[in-house]
């Protein structure tokens, strides 16, 4: 009997701190070994010319999930896992959402049943809460975080989401009761529907007009808040999809101060500007997401960011809507932008994507891909058993050819999308072959896993070491006479 079930070899492996050439031997699912060279192993991997990477960890991504307007995103559990994999991911989190008069309990059975049948990768969820009654956050939020469901959603913009700030301020205290992480889409709703109403007092409802329909203003000022709201209570924050230069410094301003803050950014603000919108017809459309693209000064100034490590990660946000009447068009092929279903796809596209543009172009290094595509979010999210190519670690693992160059079409996402962003971008560096807990998910660029076989991952409460937070004087016993206020 062989000492191990797979040995990969000969390739060069990149961890988030360390690179070297070696092999690793894979056992029960796990990384048992790690040495110059291994030898037998009842199934052997080369990767000679290779980088052998921990699998990505997609923890932005929306799946199987119905819309606060209804509109249900093209991809379930299967076909989003599937391109997820020959994106170079071995595990993701989509979101469970809430919404007004469901029960947690209710959200969490329901996306049992769309996942555990259909993933072919590991997954966790995030809760997406828009109803925060006193059972939800007594009882269910309680549950769900003993379960490891351990970060949640929440919304400052959408009238049907949005939770207001004693809202998000209820929240935030439970979750910080429980080690929770709260993740937090910043834009400040009123501006966002004032601009609303005046583009359309003007006849602007064209898809190009939604570029400005969502001021980064809008953004910079409910991060502010959120972070404000977060550090009254001394709870964590996770804020997702930042766009904008303004929020990025926030971000990093209050990182150094010891605030209890994450934060993350996405392909397409890197990659996409507001012409894309201005499009023929209704082209402009597949572009629409919130926050907003913007231009390519502010796009210079988040790489800036992800160099210094504002962001924990870079994710996808995928939100696959198609581009015909059971998506983008659900209310008419002739819909002002408000009525357009509101976001794009790209779980295929962000590792890829973020290889090219970051580590081949010389922006980041290796060790910080690895870092912002799957450590940091293992990290952040609790996936204590991902992320990183160590002993007693899942044998999760990506191995690429970093110098394969191709152009990105729809056919290389493997999703229910009917187009691409990305389309026609030159890329180098892909995935070739994923596994994940040692079972081969993709090799060689096709589909080696069947449906199902991926598992729910239990996730750790958060950990703040490193963050010494913050304690309002209205909050402290020591400075406000005595008062015991426990947020």
């Amino acid at each position: 009997m062989s000492a191990f079930d797979t040995v990969i070899h000969g390739g060069t492996i990149a961890t988030a701190t360390d690179t070297w050439k070696g092999d690793i031997g894979i056992r029960g699912g796990r990384i048992a070994a790690l040495a110059e060279r291994i030898d037998g192993g009842a199934t052997r991997i080369d990767a000679s010319g290779r980088l052998v990477l921990p699998g990505g960890i997609e923890a932005h991504c929306h799946i199987a999930q119905e819309s606060s307007s209804g509109v249900m995103s093209a991809d379930d559990y299967y076909s989003g896992s599937v391109s997820a994999a020959f994106g170079g991911n071995s595990s993701f989190v989509p979101f469970a959402a809430q919404h007004r008069g469901q029960s947690v309990d209710d959200v969490i059975a329901t996306y049992d049943d769309r996942a555990a049948p259909n993933s072919v990768l590991d997954y966790s969820y995030h809760l997406i809460i828009s109803d925060p009654t006193p059972k939800v956050l007594t009882e269910e939020l309680p549950r769900a975080f003993a379960r490891g469901i351990t970060s949640f959603k929440v919304f400052m913009t959408y009238d049907l989401m949005n939770l207001g700030d004693g809202g998000m301020l209820n929240i935030l205290t439970v979750a910080k009761a429980h080690g929770a992480l709260t993740m937090v889409h910043a834009e400040n709703n009123d501006m966002v529907k004032w601009m609303n109403r005046r583009l359309a007092e003007a006849g602007l409802t064209e898809p190009k007009y939604h570029a400005i329909s969502r001021p980064a203003l809008a953004e910079e000022e409910a991060i502010h808040r959120a972070v404000s709201l977060a550090k009254l209570v001394d709870a964590p924050l996770f804020i997702v999809h930042v766009s904008t230069p303004e929020g990025a410094e926030i971000v990093q301003r209050e990182r150094l101060r010891g605030t209890k803050l994450f934060a993350e950014t996405c392909p397409q603000y890197l990659a996409l500007t507001r012409e894309d919108l201005d499009r023929p017809g209704m082209e402009g459309a597949k572009f629409i997401c919130s926050p907003p693209v913007r231009d390519a000064e502010g796009q210079a100034v988040l790489w800036r960011h992800i160099q210094a490590g504002t962001f924990a990660s870079v994710s996808s946000d995928h939100a696959p809507y198609r581009f015909d009447e059971t998506g983008k068009f659900l209310n008419g092929r002739d819909a002002p932008y408000p009525k357009i279903s509101n976001g794009m796809p790209g779980i295929g596209m962000r590792l890829p994507y973020l290889f090219s543009e970051g580590v081949v172009k010389g922006r980041i290094t290796l060790q910080q891909f690895v870092g912002l595509s799957s450590t940091n979010a293992a990290k952040t999210f609790g996936m204590d058993t991902k992320g990183s190519i160590a002993p007693g670690m899942d044998a999760d693992i990506a191995i690429w050819n970093p110098e394969e160059t191709r152009t990105a079409t729809l056919a290389d996402q493997h999703d229910n999308m009917d187009y691409t962003p990305f389309e026609g971008m030159e890329i180098t560096g892909w995935p070739q072959t994923v596994l994940s807990r040692g079972e081969i998910v993709i090799e060689n660029r096709e589909l080696k896993a069947g449906r199902g076989r991926g598992r729910f991952v239990a996730r750790k409460p958060v950990s703040l070491t490193g963050m010494p937070g913050y304690t309002a004087p209205e909050l402290d016993p020591a400075r406000n006479f005595g008062a015991k206020v426990a947020p």
